[in-house]
């Protein structure tokens, strides 16, 4: 027997309806912020990856060569891409661009628990806009998605890239260091961190200053604890937050995404319902256009995890709405099986969603197939009632049965 690749999954018929009713009210979301939807490849050439994330990146993507030669990567990501076709193609719309995107990316690491080869991520870009307003949004954004959903504990964390980074430099690490250095401090990797520190040949008492400002977290008021211009844009960023109604915002000075290409404000989302591994959400504010050979635009932008939200989600005792089919026909006999066909296609003519009997089953037998699928009412084609022009119709939920004129059938639908 042949099994799936390795880290994928199959979706049966009521989990898909579940994804596709959690994804339709994402989208419904970024909709009404002014947001339209994208769509990239799911391949792309390798060194977009690698520009993005460095040479290495080789080792935990799905990399090869194709038949010609050109070296190919399923997308890990997709603000990669989506910066790949602003580019390429939409470098002269109007600006503020606001995009989102839904799909798959894959990763080559070691498949665990709620972790998977073959995931699914929904995003947004705002592309050319720079400020704390357009921050604001965008994190507004994210937050508006989960409440929308029905998420119904999420906590907002945001910091600002610029407060450890411009530390890092004042106490003389230079360029090659920083990201290295922010890459560990992002993970809480302190012991690494602070080696890294030493070489760059930081001052002991310095480091402890840094350790202690990414462990910084609470409400606006500690950004008394730094100066400079990212205090004055996270402050701005907190109250327009607030005067959207977003309460559960927290500054955390620690949030650094470990990235070198964000370029201010940076935030993750939380969701407490998942333990240890919480993050369901993060992005911020970068520049990436530069290096896929356009002008240097400033974004901002953020990826969901779908997968790991609605894991979060089905813990707090999600469901979606549940798969229903109005009618459900029934010949009684063989030469019933043409009307059958004809009444079925009445009903879906008039968008009424309808089965029939395919298998030629006895009557109980269909009532309990109908119930099974979820027909919300059973009509009987009888040839004796047929030749009076009627249909028995059996509510599958009470067991009532009528006869109903086959010119009236489609009332028996009606909301």
């Amino acid at each position: 027997m042949i099994q799936k690749p390795r880290g994928t999954r199959d979706f049966r018929s009521d989990e898909m309806e579940k994804r596709r009713y959690l994804e339709k009210l994402m989208r419904e979301e970024a909709a009404l912020f002014g947001f339209r939807e994208i769509a990239t490849p799911i391949f792309e050439n390798t060194e977009l990856f690698t520009l993005k994330s460095g040479p290495n990146v080789v080792e935990e993507i799905y990399a090869f060569e194709d038949k010609g030669g050109r070296k190919i990567s399923l997308r890990p990501e997709l603000t990669a891409p989506a910066m790949r076709f602003f580019v390429n193609e939409l470098s002269s719309e109007p600006r503020p661009l606001k995009m989102f995107y839904f799909g798959q990316c894959f990763r080559y690491e070691r498949p665990q628990s709620g972790r998977y080869r073959e995931f699914f991520q929904f995003g947004a870009e705002m592309i050319g806009a720079a400020g704390p307003q357009s921050d604001a949004e965008v994190i507004a954004l994210a937050a508006s998605i989960m409440k929308h959903i029905g998420l119904k504990e999420y906590n907002i964390r945001i910091g600002h890239i610029g407060v450890l980074r411009d530390m890092l430099a004042s106490a003389g690490a230079n360029a090659e260091n920083i990201p290295l250095i922010l890459q560990k401090l992002d993970k809480k990797e302190y012991e690494e961190a602070t080696q890294r520190m030493k070489t760059a040949g930081i001052a002991d008492e310095t480091i402890a200053k840094i350790i202690e400002i990414t462990e910084t977290v609470g409400s606006v008021e500690v950004l008394s604890k730094i100066e400079g211009a990212a205090k004055d844009h996270l402050a701005s960023v907190f109250q327009i937050l607030n005067n959207y109604g977003f309460t559960n915002i927290e500054i955390d000075l620690g949030v650094v995404r470990g990235l070198d290409y964000y370029t201010g404000v940076v935030f993750e989302m939380d969701a407490p319902v998942l333990g240890a591994e919480k993050q369901i959400c993060g992005g911020g504010s970068y520049s990436l256009t530069e290096l896929f050979g356009g002008e240097k635009v400033f974004s901002t932008g953020f990826g969901i995890g779908f997968d790991r939200t609605l894991l979060a989600l089905e813990r707090e005792g999600f469901t979606s709405p549940q798969f229903e089919i109005s009618a459900y026909v029934i010949p009684v006999s063989e030469t019933m099986k043409e009307e059958c066909y004809k009444l079925a296609a009445m009903l879906r003519s008039a968008n009424i969603s309808a089965d029939l009997d395919l298998m030629g089953r006895s009557l109980s037998k269909n009532f309990k197939y109908a119930s099974s699928i979820n027909a919300k009412k059973a009509i009987i084609l009888g040839e004796k009632e047929y030749a009076d022009n009627c249909v028995s119709v059996r509510d599958m939920a009470s067991g009532e049965q009528k006869l109903v004129k086959i010119e009236s059938i489609l009332e028996e639908f009606k909301v």
